[in-house]
């Protein structure tokens, strides 16, 4: 008895995080739109080649977080939390979601 609910935890957990990877993916979808198909031309592919992953991998992490709160497991959470937010650092210190700008500087 103790192996099966032991699998179906496991078969949970994968679930969420695969939900936490699609719902990063969404989250990215608007930025990926606006950075590749930029402004008059202009694209930011740092937004495909940085931010997926960023958002895809924090969402999966968020998953696993998330998951690990509901267990109890106190150790593996903070441990997820801590690369959820070091994923968050690498983000923001990188600009990884800014898209191509937005209006037209003194090249007009």
């Amino acid at each position: 008895m103790d192996n099966r609910r032991e699998a179906i935890r496991g078969v949970a957990g994968c679930a969420v995080a695969a939900a936490g990877g699609a719902a990063g993916m969404l989250a990215w979808a608007p930025y990926g739109r606006r950075g590749i198909f930029g402004f008059e031309g202009e694209s930011e592919w740092n937004v495909l080649w940085l931010g997926l992953p960023v958002m895809t991998l924090g969402g999966i992490v968020a998953g696993l977080t998330l998951s690990a709160l509901v267990q109890g497991k106190w150790r593996p959470a903070l441990g997820a939390a801590v690369l959820l937010t070091a994923l968050a650092g690498f983000g923001v210190a990188f600009d990884v979601l800014d898209g191509p700008p937005t209006h037209c500087g003194p090249k007009c």
